[in-house]
C-alpha cells in the first residue's frame, strides 16, 4: 500500500510586512486577507483528498495554539499540533516535524507548506505534487519552483539542472534575491522563483541534518523527547529547542545538499509578502484601486486602501497603500511596501505596543479590546464565545465593574454565582476571586471598567484555568 502524503504546515511566522493588519499576536496567516478564510485555512483545505493524510501536522508558535484550533474548527478540520516555544526559523521547524513523523513512518512522503501563501489553482498544485512524488520517493529533497512573470528582486531564484526520471530537475544553483538586472538574466536562462514549499521523506531530511548540522539535530531530537504531550499537542521543550541553529531550511539543507530537486509549480502562487502583492491579487475598480471597508476615491489610481474603522478618503494620489486600523494607520508608497518591517522595527524600538499586538486581543475564550484608558482607569469590551470560560482569578492592583450588554453571563464573585443579563452588572473588589463563563449557545458581551494603581495584563493570579495557562504569566490576559 502506498503511503499517503503527510502535510507539514508551517504556521509560525510573524508577517511584519503586512503590519498593521498582521502583528505578532495575530499574524497574517490567520487573517482573512483575501475572501472569508485565512491563508492558513486555505492551506489546510488544499491538502484534503485521497492522496493526503487526513491529519496534517501544523507547526506553530505555542502562543498561537488557540488561534489554530479555532480556525481548524471553523472549517471542520483536524490536525496534530507541534508547538514551538521560541522561533528558530524554518530549518528547526521542518526538522522537528520530520522527527515527529519519523516516529511512525520515516519513509512516507512529507509535504511542507507555508501557511501564508496563496495557491488559487488547487488542481495545478496537486499536479505538481504528483510529479514531485517520484523524486521524493527516490530520496530527493524536492522544492517547488515558480515560473517568474517579472524580474522580482524579493525572491530567491533556482537554476534547474538536468532532467530526472519521472519528472523534475536537479538544481545547479540557488541565487538569493538578485538585483533587477541579474534577475532578468536569470529569467532569460530559465531560472525559477523559489516558493519555499517542499516534498521529501522524513528520513532524507534527518539524514542531511546528521551530515550537515548534528548539533541542531541533537537539540531538536532532545526537544521532542522532552516535549509535553499531555495536553492534546506536542509542546517542544524550550531549553532544548532554543539550542537549535536559527536558520532557514533553504540555507541549512537545500543549498548544501546534493539531493536537491526542483519541480515547476503553476498554480497562481503568491507569497502575499507585501501590500503590493496583495494589491496584485485583489479585484480592482476601473482606476486600479482596491478598497476594503469605508473607503472613498476621488481622482486616485492604483491604490490599496483598507479601513476597519474610520472613513478613509484618497484625493489626487496614486500607487499608495493606506491601511487604517482602530489603533494604527500605515501610509506607504506601494512600491516600498516590502519595507514595512522597518516601520515595525522602529515602533518596537520605541516600545510601542501597537508594533506587536492589536487593540482587539484574541484569547482561547474569545477576545477583548481596550476602548479607553487613562490615569487609574481602563474600559474594555469583552466577548466570550459559547462554551468560553475565563480563568478563576484575582487581581492585586485593580478592581473591576462588569456590565452585560449581550447574552447570559455566569459570573462568580467570591462564593456567589449569578447569571447576569443585558443591563445587569457586578462589582469585583480588589483581590476578590472571580470568573466569567458562557454556558449558553450564543456569545456574551460585556463592558469592563477597571480602576486601580496598575492595570497591566500581567496583574492576574490564576487559581483555575481550563486552558492550562500559567498561573503567573509574564503577559497574561484574563
Amino acid at each position: 500500500m502506498v503511503a499517503a502524503i503527510r502535510p507539514l504546515i508551517l504556521s509560525g511566522g510573524a508577517g511584519t510586512r503586512l503590519w498593521p493588519t498582521s502583528r505578532d499576536t495575530m499574524p497574517k496567516q490567520f487573517v482573512p486577507l483575501i475572501g472569508e478564510r485565512s491563508s492558513f485555512q486555505e492551506t489546510v483545505l488544499r491538502v484534503r483528498g485521497e492522496d493526503f493524510s487526513d491529519r496534517p501536522i501544523v507547526v506553530t508558535n505555542a502562543a498561537h495554539r488557540m488561534l489554530v484550533e479555532r480556525q481548524l474548527a471553523e472549517i471542520e478540520a483536524v490536525a496534530d499540533l507541534l508547538l514551538e516555544p521560541v522561533r528558530r526559523n524554518t530549518g528547526p521547524a521542518v526538522l522537528a516535524g520530520c522527527c515527529l513523523i519519523a516516529e511512525q513512518d520515516a519513509r512516507g512522503p512529507v509535504l511542507v507548506l507555508a501557511a501564508d501563501h496563496a495557491m488559487p489553482d488547487v488542481a495545478g498544485f496537486h499536479a505538481a505534487v504528483k510529479v514531485g512524488l517520484t523524486a521524493a520517493r527516490r530520496g530527493r529533497l524536492v522544492t517547488f519552483g515558480i515560473e517568474p512573470d517579472c524580474p522580482a528582486t524579493g525572491y530567491g531564484y533556482i537554476e534547474p539542472g538536468r532532467e530526472l526520471p519521472g519528472g523534475g530537475r536537479t538544481i545547479d544553483r540557488f541565487v538569493e534575491k538578485p538585483d533587477a538586472a541579474n534577475a532578468a538574466r536569470l529569467i532569460s536562462a530559465g531560472a525559477l522563483w523559489n516558493s519555499g514549499n517542499f516534498l521529501f521523506q522524513a528520513k532524507a531530511v534527518i539524514d542531511e541534518y546528521d551530515r550537515l548540522d548534528r548539533e541542531t539535530l541533537a537539540a531538536v531530537r532532545e526537544a521532542l523527547s522532552r516535549a509535553d504531550r499531555q495536553s492534546g499537542a506536542v509542546a517542544l521543550d524550550a531549553a532544548c529547542f532554543g539550542r537549535a541553529a536559527k536558520t532557514s531550511f533553504d540555507y541549512a539543507v537545500m543549498e548544501r545538499t546534493a539531493r536537491a530537486a526542483v519541480v515547476s509549480l503553476s498554480c497562481g502562487w503568491n507569497d502575499i509578502g507585501s501590500w503590493d502583492a496583495l494589491w496584485s491579487l485583489s479585484s480592482k475598480d476601473d482606476d486600479g484601486n482596491v478598497p476594503h471597508g469605508a473607503v472613498e476615491f476621488v481622482d486616485a489610481h492604483d491604490c490599496y486602501v483598507s479601513s476597519n474603522g474610520p472613513v478613509t478618503s484618497l484625493l489626487g494620489v496614486s500607487n499608495l497603500v493606506v491601511v487604517a486600523n482602530k489603533d494604527a494607520i500605515l501610509v506607504a508608497d506601494r512600491g516600498r511596501s516590502g519595507d514595512v518591517r522597518f516601520v515595525v522595527d522602529a515602533l518596537k524600538a520605541r516600545g510601542r505596543p501597537e508594533a506587536v499586538s492589536h487593540a482587539r486581543v484574541q484569547r482561547p475564550w474569545g477576545w477583548y479590546e481596550s476602548l479607553e484608558a487613562g490615569e487609574g482607569f481602563q474600559v474594555k469590551r469583552i466577548f466570550v464565545e459559547p462554551g468560553g470560560r475565563l480563568s478563576l482569578q484575582t487581581h492585586r492592583f485593580r478592581a473591576e465593574h462588569w456590565v452585560v450588554v449581550r447574552g447570559a453571563a455566569h459570573v462568580t464573585v467570591g462564593s456567589e454565582v449569578r447569571v447576569l443579563r443585558p443591563g445587569e452588572h457586578a462589582h469585583i473588589p480588589l483581590g476578590e476571586v472571580h470568573r466569567l463563563e458562557n454556558f449558553g449557545n450564543s456569545p456574551i458581551e460585556l463592558i469592563e471598567v477597571q480602576n486601580g494603581t496598575y492595570l497591566g495584563e500581567d496583574d492576574i493570579v490564576r487559581l483555575e484555568d481550563v486552558y492550562r495557562r500559567e498561573a503567573h504569566p509574564a503577559a497574561a490576559a484574563e
